[in-house]
């Protein structure tokens, strides 16, 4: 089956890209710049731009599949102050990936996985409130709304994901390894609130071979694993650098979580059992491990 992964020089669309090619897939990455891991850099590239590109000369032509994981979030945002969210998330997620599936059904891919978040079914009160948990509601909504008997169009609304790829610097995470290890002595120790859903990026992957190959269209699966306070969390990464801590819980802004990710409400406990999970069939209670080997990749 030859595969194009939209956002596959990213972790989680790396992930897929390398899971999915592990197992025989003829996986194409589609991205705005070549990747940088050696591992996903070895496969194929397509450099385009989803949003400003109108794939209208059969770029997309002789796929059979697509696994769309580059719909925009908080990290992309101009910080200039040129636009406000609202307009942001209008233009790269509500109008731009729609747009962008509409051309994959015109050039005849038939299978569709669209990696989206959980908010909009966990935090379902923060629609029409948060620019971003309402942006990616529009986008999933429309997404799926493509589906025709020959254009299987599913989402995975995945909640904090973790992983790693050989070669692939993802700031947040060295950060935490930093942190855990006491090297950022400026920022004060303690654990925010409330508390989410993690899952790994091999679960992630995992799920999108299962949606492409029998998921039903038209379908959103919310996916997921281990329910942790934050507190519970970032304790896994002190005790992974060996630097184990009881983290005082606090009502303030946290440096590594910062109140501005907290889509669900500042404080939030968000905590549930996924759909679905003898078809997606994905390896759970892997968290604590990944955590240990992100540490140890850090050495």
């Amino acid at each position: 089956m030859k595969t194009l992964i939209v956002g596959g020089s990213g972790l989680v669309g790396g992930e897929i890209a390398l899971y999915l090619n592990s197992l025989g897939h003829d996986v194409t990455i589609m991205a705005r710049k070549p990747p940088q891991a050696p591992d996903i850099a070895a496969l194929p590239f397509l450099q385009s731009d989803y949003v400003n590109d109108r794939f209208t000369e059969g770029q997309l032509q002789g796929f059979d599949s697509l696994v769309f994981a580059a719909a925009a979030d908080i990290r992309n945002m101009p910080v200039d102050g040129s636009v406000t969210p609202e307009d942001f998330y209008t233009q790269v997620n509500d109008e731009a990936v729609p747009r962008f599936f509409q051309a994959a059904r015109d050039a005849g891919i038939k299978r569709v996985a669209y990696i989206g978040t959980f908010y909009p079914q966990v935090a379902p009160s923060q629609i029409g409130v948060c620019p971003y948990v309402t942006s990616r509601h529009n986008t999933d909504e429309a997404v799926r709304a493509l589906s025709t008997d020959s254009f299987n169009v599913c989402s995975i609304n995945a909640p904090f994901i973790l992983g790693q790829i050989r070669g692939l610097d993802v700031p947040h995470i060295s950060a935490l390894v930093a942190y855990a290890k006491g090297q950022l002595a400026d920022l004060p120790i303690f654990a925010p609130t409330g508390g989410t859903n993690h899952v790994t990026t091999r679960a992630v992957a995992q799920a999108t071979l299962a949606v492409l190959e029998k998921g039903e269209s038209g379908k959103a699966y919310l996916v997921g694993d281990e329910n942790l306070s934050w507190k519970e969390y970032l304790e896994l990464w002190f005790e992974a650098v060996g630097n184990p801590k009881n983290l005082e819980e606090k009502e303030e802004d946290h440096p590594m979580i910062p109140n501005v990710i907290m889509f669900a409400g500042v404080g939030a406990t968000v905590s549930y059992e996924p759909d679905d999970i003898a078809l997606l069939n994905y390896e759970r209670g892997q968290l604590p491990q990944v955590i240990v080997d992100i540490v140890a990749s850090h050495a």
